[in-house]
């Protein structure tokens, strides 16, 4: 097999190739002046299992093109299999018509990258599970729950930690890890007013004297993490952490997050981190490159992926 990273995440890419006792293959992912993007690989790929690394983070459109430019060269030049690893898929939360004259983008980006020249797809923690079903192409979602509950169950050792779901949609992905380690489960029911602005409106489940874990798959504002944060302290939690997937942090969320009640904001690397997230006092970066190189090594012998799933 071969391994080719995109720009977006080689922090990353380097890690999972290293897992795997691989180098990474050559290839040079450039701009022209007018920030046309030219991917050339510099290796001979005919007949080789590629998986190529790139998730469509930050800025979004660049490493998206990028994706689907190194998909076609890749697909050029008479790769056999070509298996796209998105850590964090952009566009996902865009998944479905809101309203009048509305795009599922989260649709359209999966078109782009099976008509590019992928034959599967290995992604993690998808926002929605419907996403799967927009790929006419194998895809494999795998989730961050085995790797936060490790985490969770050093940390939190001999205390009795409440699991909180920050919304009602994330009942389930809370649940999941609540029922790993054994813990209760609370919800926070709240009221979104508009696109980026959250109001915590009632908390369902017991957290007085408890320490709390919010779990999430995004991080983007960090409004409602904070918000939900200051609710549960207000509710007489000891402390509250949080465990989230993808890391996106724009704008002031850094700043928003050391400022809040939030013991600890916990985040993967599926998103590089930037320099205000590695500055943070209260957020820290686990990786996934072990979780995500033995997901690549199960597809390139054909072996089951099913038991990383959950």
């Amino acid at each position: 097999m071969k391994i080719l990273a995109g720009n977006s995440n080689k922090p990353l890419s380097e890690a999972i190739a290293a897992c795997l006792h691989l180098q990474l293959t050559n290839a040079s992912i450039k701009r022209f002046s007018d920030m046309e993007i030219f991917a050339e690989i510099h290796e001979n790929v005919r007949g080789e299992d590629v998986f190529l690394i790139q998730s469509t983070s930050y800025p979004a459109n660049d490493n998206l093109m990028e994706l689907l430019i190194t998909l076609d060269a890749l697909r050029r030049a008479s790769a056999r299999r070509v298996t796209t690893v998105i850590p964090y898929y952009g566009y996902a939360r865009q998944d479905r018509k809101t309203g009048g004259r509305t795009p599922i983008t989260a649709k359209l980006v999966a078109n782009l990258i099976t008509q590019a020249g992928a034959n599967r797809v290995l992604t993690l923690d998808l926002h929605s599970g419907q996403i799967q079903g927009f790929f006419d192409i194998p895809l494999d979602n795998l989730y961050a729950a085995p790797v936060f509950t490790t985490d969770i169950e050093q940390r939190f050792k001999g205390q009795l930690p409440v699991i909180v779901s920050p919304d009602v949609g994330g009942v389930i992905r809370a649940r999941a890890i609540a029922k790993r380690i054994e813990a209760d489960l609370a919800i926070i029911d709240k009221r979104r007013e508009k696109a980026g602005v959250s109001e915590v409106m009632n908390i369902i489940g017991e957290v007085k004297d408890r320490p709390c874990i919010l779990v999430d798959d995004i991080v983007d504002s960090a409004g409602t993490l904070c918000n939900a944060a200051v609710a549960l302290i207000k509710e007489g939690a000891s402390s509250v952490s949080a465990y989230v997937t993808h890391g996106v942090l724009s704008g002031g969320a850094v700043g928003r997050v050391t400022s809040s009640p939030l013991k600890e904001l916990v985040i993967t690397d599926s998103i590089q981190a930037t320099e205000a997230v590695r500055l943070a006092d209260n957020i820290r970066q686990i990786s996934i490159a072990p979780l995500m190189a033995e997901a690549i090594s199960r597809i390139s012998l054909e072996a089951s992926v099913s038991s990383l799933f959950a």
